[in-house]
């Protein structure tokens, strides 16, 4: 049996005609870049996630780097966030010429941990925002958070890339801090034909710059309040995502419903004893997606090996992330070492996803089950 990580072709056959169709309408229109598709779009996600603005970017990368030119942030500035995620959360800080202070994760959920957080803030007077990410699709500690920001006057930016549609006792996330993003790369649970994204955010005047940054600073037009940056959405993508949208929680509850049944073959088979599950700390509460799991990792000592049984079995696995970004070449010059952030380094060296995708039948996910057990055997 053939178990790929991802298959999105599975998602995209029973919307080929719809989408086909938007697409023609958007080609028919001749309005290529933001215009009326945009826009429709931009309202459907904020009456999704409960966000008060939503401005649709060309990347997720685009949005976390428009939001943070918006508020300010530059050379001399501090950013608190962690080591423990893709790139461009800490990538985006560093290009405006601010500095990133990591923050070691908590083992159990892999986001930035609130003592952690505490030890830092106390430590960096200057701090200009809090970033934490809402990793694999599970929100991070949220109350705890906000309440650090609150004592310290430190915004808390939430990087939402992963968690589009995930829930948290005190909202949707990318709605819950001052402001926030997602990113549609077409591997995220709601994912364009190529590259965009989405600032979320609470404030009028913040959300009317950024919309004026996407677009080179300019408002009105040919006039320039500030120096922006071409962050434009395209009108296919945000049409795309629109089909695609009334979709998500459906394929939500059906990624749930397969780490489900990982969880009950792994602990029937005795594999929670050797590996390391994924947690839910939001279950219970009365909150529904608690969890979108744009990733199910778990954790084990053998990783490396475990991964070559996988492949050679067929079944399609990743590593999110191999290198912590502290230790990263580029981020040398902040004088970090191994050891510095223990639990992220940690985690970089025994986690593996699975397939996870909604479309996933349940006879893989116990193929998948069965092998892992074999190599524990």
């Amino acid at each position: 049996m053939q178990v790929p990580l991802l298959d999105l072709r599975a998602q995209y056959a029973p919307l080929k005609a719809r989408i086909m169709a938007e697409i023609e309408a958007v080609c028919d229109s001749q309005a290529l870049v933001l215009g009326p598709k945009t826009e429709a779009f931009e309202k459907a996600v904020a009456a999704y996630c409960g966000a008060q603005h939503c401005i649709g970017v060309s990347s997720g990368t685009d949005a976390q780097l428009v939001l943070l030119m918006a508020l300010g942030i530059g050379p001399g500035d501090v950013v608190l966030t962690t080591p423990y995620t893709f790139f461009a959360t800490a990538g985006c800080v560093s290009r405006l010429g601010a500095r990133p202070v990591f923050v070691d994760i908590d083992p159990a959920t892999f986001n930035i941990s609130p003592d952690a957080l505490e030890d830092a803030l106390r430590k960096n007077a200057n701090a200009k925002a809090i970033i934490p990410v809402h990793l694999f699709g599970c929100c991070a500690d949220m109350a705890a958070i906000l309440a650090l920001g609150k004592k310290y006057g430190v915004p808390v930016l939430e990087d939402a890339a992963q968690a589009l549609g995930a829930r948290h006792p005190l909202g949707g996330a990318g709605a819950i801090g001052e402001a926030g993003w997602f990113s549609f790369y077409p591997t995220k649970n709601l994912g364009a034909f190529g590259d965009a994204g989405m600032v979320t955010c609470a404030d009028d005047a913040l959300a009317a710059k950024i919309r004026a940054l996407r677009n080179h600073g300019m408002e009105p037009r040919y006039f320039h309040k500030w120096i922006g940056g071409n962050f434009r959405i395209d009108a296919i993508q945000s049409a795309v995502l629109t089909v695609k949208l009334p979709h998500l929680d459906t394929w939500g509850a059906a990624r749930r419903k397969n780490a489900a049944r990982y969880r009950e073959g792994f602990i029937a088979r005795g594999l929670d004893k050797v590996l390391t599950l994924p947690v839910e700390p939001w279950a219970g509460t009365g909150t529904e997606n608690h969890h979108i799991y744009n990733q199910f990792i778990i954790r084990s000592p053998r990783r490396d090996a475990l991964r070559a049984h996988l492949t050679a079995a067929g079944i399609g696995s990743e590593i999110y992330y191999p290198l912590p970004l502290h230790l990263q070449e580029c981020y040398r010059d902040l004088g970090h070492r191994d050891g510095d952030f223990p639990e992220s380094e940690r985690a970089a060296r025994e986690s593996v996803a699975l397939p996870i995708y909604p479309e996933l039948s349940p006879a893989q996910v116990d193929y998948v089950i069965g092998k892992i057990a074999e190599f524990h055997a």
